[in-house]
């Protein structure tokens, strides 16, 4: 297979955009058209958490593609991805604060993360992606040097959090949850050589 040259890498990011922006265009074109349920704020929560979790796996997908593919340069779409994986989340954690909570009922939303489980893994979650994305610049990394890839290592956690928090969400058990847990599943196992290294 030819390598990347970095005139793809720089399409492939525009596509990264396209595929990040277009669909919140869709979420505000399905609201001024009526397309979503009779209960659109439960449509948006659960539209914004998914394509979190999209963002997040196929983060996790470039390295295993970039080592097994040889292709190097696919990193470089790395911390991008990872950018709009958070960028959806704030629009999960908001899209429940406002319309699932209220304006008027935001205080609501700290007793809310303590006394639901799943709502506190989502938080937990999403703090560590906001720590990961305000350390995603080279002058992070050069300023924090060996601390910088244990606290990206934080990814692996989320990875694991964010689909039980997706399990435990939903009232009624569907495949598409236990898909999403079993690719990360997939995804994660492909760092079993780390993870051992770790135990060791």
């Amino acid at each position: 297979m030819r390598r990347l040259s970095p005139a793809n890498i720089t399409w492939l990011k525009v596509i990264i955009y396209l595929c990040a922006i277009l669909p919140f265009l869709w979420i505000i074109l399905s609201i001024n058209q009526g397309w979503f349920s009779a209960d659109p704020a439960k449509d948006i929560q659960h539209f914004t958490g998914r394509m979190t979790l999209k963002f997040l796996l196929v983060t996790l997908l470039v390295t295993p593609v970039a080592r097994y593919g040889k292709q190097p340069l696919l990193i470089r779409t790395r911390r991008l991805l990872g950018l709009w994986c958070f960028a959806w989340g704030t629009l999960h954690l908001l899209s429940y604060s406002f319309l699932e909570l209220g304006i008027n009922n935001i205080r609501l939303l700290g007793s809310e993360l303590i006394s639901r489980p799943y709502l506190t893994l989502g938080i937990i979650c999403w703090v560590l992606l906001l720590a990961l994305a305000c350390t995603s610049t080279l002058w992070a990394q050069r300023k924090m040097g060996a601390k910088w890839q244990k606290l990206h290592n934080f990814i692996y956690l989320i990875a694991v959090l964010a689909p039980i928090h997706y399990l435990w969400s939903v009232k009624v058990l569907s495949p598409q949850p236990v898909i999403y847990a079993l690719l990360a599943v997939i995804l994660l196992a492909f760092r079993y050589k780390k993870f051992r290294q770790w135990l060791r």
